[in-house]
């Protein structure tokens, strides 16, 4: 079965972590996100989009 390239997104951190449950906090994590206005690049996987429909209020997909 072939491989197709995923498309590639970028995910910010736009709110602070202070204040957020312990579940979100490890979401935020598991993204790579440690710090605020900090960018990581992931591929748009149903993975990383259900990661990031956890915590739409903390993120946001940048173009």
């Amino acid at each position: 079965m072939a491989k197709t390239k995923a498309k590639q997104i970028k995910i910010q951190l736009v709110k602070s972590l202070i204040g957020a449950s312990e579940a979100q906090k490890k979401v935020a994590k598991a993204l790579g996100l440690s710090k605020m206005n900090q960018v990581v690049e992931h591929s748009e996987t149903p993975v990383i989009m259900g990661m990031v429909n956890k915590i739409p209020h903390l993120v946001k997909v940048v173009d």
